[in-house]
């Protein structure tokens, strides 16, 4: 039997901790994918190194001053270099490219996904802003295109799984787990007062900034309720959260008659990346096997709307619709920043986010342009918020 040609893949965002993950997933599978391309914000040093290894014939560099230097990088020839927002764009539409991940992070990574798509790609999904943000728009450029979307977020990929077969009608609910991140048995006030290493020292996950941040503040799980009604067609009634800290459950379908079907696997990115990579097929990891008798115990409990203000306003984005989340993940991005940064405290995330959200005029049904609009104009507010917090904490 002949040996089946390689897939070409395109991973943007490859020195996150997604992209990382990625590339070891291929090098795991051996000869059956083929990377023709790698893109990054602005860490040029990595990416060099992940040219070395696995030596792509494109790269795209969002960061225009850190694409001239990785023009000038010696040990780099016979690549070619895109630059800026329409370098990442063009890379993700690449002729050559069968499957595209996309790991970058915001909502930046929405044009290139509805470029990917538009194309007629795969696309292996681990950028949920592109649905918070666009999702109208990423599933009508996958209807008209014949362009295939296979999430890679844990819970969604279980969801996948669990679905196939199913019939939309035979659904009750669907349960999208969250650890609780490592803020969870904390009180009121040492929430509030969470500095940025306690928060992203997360218990169970090994993810970048951003993503960690919004875990503890559970804001992401709002992002991804969002992100599940986009992907599956459910309505948001028929979408609820359960708080599983064991982060082994990473989501669960309820039937109508009663049965509950439960995707279970160890917490490590590479499983949905694989399953997303390699779709329909299924191929031997070589990663630990879950092993439920030395797990022991899985807790269930429903999530605290008064401790996580966060959740509370990403569900009450998701229900008004329109440009609401896009506007909440704009203001979002910015706080992470600032928290991380020290510039504000873990409790003013939810208060400039309730400001932000109460003052937003919604869209609906927003185009492209709208909707890259609104999230630029929140980001300035937010920013001028950021300042103002600043302002008080010093007086």
């Amino acid at each position: 039997m002949s040996q089946k040609k390689p897939t070409n893949i395109v991973i943007l965002g490859s020195t996150g901790s997604v992209g990382r993950a990625s590339l070891d997933v291929v090098k795991r599978l051996g000869g059956r994918f083929s990377v023709m391309g790698l893109s990054t914000r602005c860490r040029v040093e990595l990416l060099s190194e992940q040219v070395e290894e696995f030596s792509p014939r494109f790269v795209a560099i969002q960061d225009e001053k850190a694409a001239s230097a990785f023009k000038e990088n010696a040990r780099i020839q016979g690549v070619e270099v895109l630059s800026g927002s329409q370098g990442v764009a063009e890379l993700a539409a690449l002729e050559e490219a069968d499957t595209v991940v996309n790991s970058v992070v915001g909502a930046a990574g929405l044009v290139p996904t509805l470029r990917a798509l538009e194309a007629g790609k795969r696309v292996a999904l681990a950028n949920k802003e592109s649905l918070v943000v666009g999702g109208h728009l990423v599933m009508k450029a996958a209807r008209d295109s014949g362009g295939e979307i296979i999430p890679v977020d844990s819970e969604h990929s279980s969801l996948f799984q669990c679905l196939e077969g199913v019939e939309r009608d035979e659904i009750g609910r669907i349960f999208l787990t969250a650890s609780g991140g490592p803020l969870l048995s904390a009180d009121k006030r040492a929430l509030r007062n969470s500095t940025p290493d306690k928060v992203l020292a997360h218990p169970t996950w090994k993810m970048g900034k951003r993503i960690t941040v919004d875990s503890a503040t559970l804001i992401n799980k709002g992002f991804e309720v969002v992100e599940a009604g986009w992907l599956f067609d459910i309505e948001l009634p028929r979408i609820s959260i359960l708080i599983h800290p064991q982060s082994i459950v990473h989501g669960l379908v309820e039937l109508i008659d009663g049965n509950v079907i439960a995707g279970l696997t160890t917490p490590d990115m590479r499983i949905p990346i694989q399953r997303a990579l390699c779709y329909p097929e299924r191929v031997g990891t070589g990663l630990p096997i879950l092993a439920l008798a030395e797990v022991g115990e899985l807790s269930f409990s429903e999530p605290d709307l008064e401790r996580f203000p966060c959740l509370g306003l990403a569900l009450n984005a998701a229900e008004r619709g329109g440009t609401a989340p896009a506007a909440l993940n704009a203001a979002d991005e910015i706080l992470v920043d600032a928290f991380v940064d020290n510039r504000i405290s873990f409790g003013d995330i939810a208060e400039v986010l309730a400001a932000v959200l109460k003052d937003h005029k919604d869209v609906e049904n927003p185009d492209l342009e709208t909707v890259l609009k609104v999230d630029g104009d929140v980001k300035r507010q937010t920013r001028d918020l950021v300042l103002e917090v600043e302002g008080r904490s010093r007086r």
